[in-house]
């Protein structure tokens, strides 16, 4: 199923993950408008469609593909530091999180042994901390 649905949304560049994005925001924006009753959410869904056949239609393939990769990038990134905050979080109980002073490097160092000093692995900066 999900197959066909990338194939329905394939341009002359494969599929175009932004131009699903923004479907899905006109959507949105028309929903909002139809249930508040204001004209400005129908504008704002009109200018985002007509902004999206433009990229459809547009010859300059390679600056599609460009955004496109931009897009890729920017939630590529967004969820791997969703990932890196979730898997920080589900260690918060056991260990403490340091940076290192000199280098920014952060350090892991188990909770409950009182003063330490911590030796950063990158930089071998020594620097006292409470766990």
């Amino acid at each position: 199923m999900k197959e066909k649905l990338y194939r329905f949304m394939s341009g002359r560049n494969g599929v175009d993950d932004l131009a699903r994005v923004h479907s899905w925001v006109v959507l949105i924006l028309l929903l909002i408008g139809i249930f508040t009753r204001l004209g400005i959410f129908s504008l704002l869904a009109l200018v985002m469609m007509i902004y999206m056949y433009f990229r459809v239609f547009s010859k300059n393939t390679v600056k599609r593909r460009e955004e496109n990769q931009k897009y890729l990038d920017f939630r590529y990134n967004r969820t791997v530091s969703w990932n890196r905050f979730k898997k920080r979080m589900g260690q918060s109980r056991d260990y403490r999180f340091f940076k290192c002073p000199l280098c920014k490097q952060e350090v892991r160092v188990p909770k409950g042994h009182g003063k330490i000093e911590i030796t950063c692995p990158k930089c071998h900066e020594k620097f006292i901390r409470r766990t």
